[in-house]
């Protein structure tokens, strides 16, 4: 939003590619079939541990990928790009945040065992 010297309000588009109401319903509902499935697994022991395991990490990713497409809205298009770029390095600081504590735990617990 911009204001210009008569006070009015400028809708000024920076690449925001928001979503319709038909697309959020879909994303809606495939969350909760994708959180539903999973669900019925765990708490039905219908398969052995690993199974289950493997099933909700499928289910997981797959529900992390609804969750970017249909409402943070990440996308190839060239509205949605910069959202993209930002989320992407934003997983490249959180991933590099937690493999080095990991390693510096594992370097502290190394050096003071030994």
């Amino acid at each position: 939003m911009a204001h210009t010297n008569h006070g009015e309000v400028l809708d000024i588009e920076f690449g925001n590619d928001h979503g319709s109401v038909k697309s959020y319903i879909h994303g809606f509902i495939l969350s909760l079939v994708l959180t539903i499935i999973p669900f019925a697994v765990v708490s039905q022991h219908w398969f052995t541990t690993g199974v289950t395991y493997a099933i909700v990490a499928i289910f997981a990713v797959a529900q992390l990928c609804v969750q970017l497409v249909y409402f943070l809205h990440l996308s190839y298009k060239s509205s949605a790009r910069w959202n993209l770029y930002v989320f992407l390095f934003t997983f490249l600081v959180v991933l590099i945040v937690i493999l080095g504590s990991l390693w510096i735990m594992v370097n502290l617990n190394y050096f003071m065992m030994h």
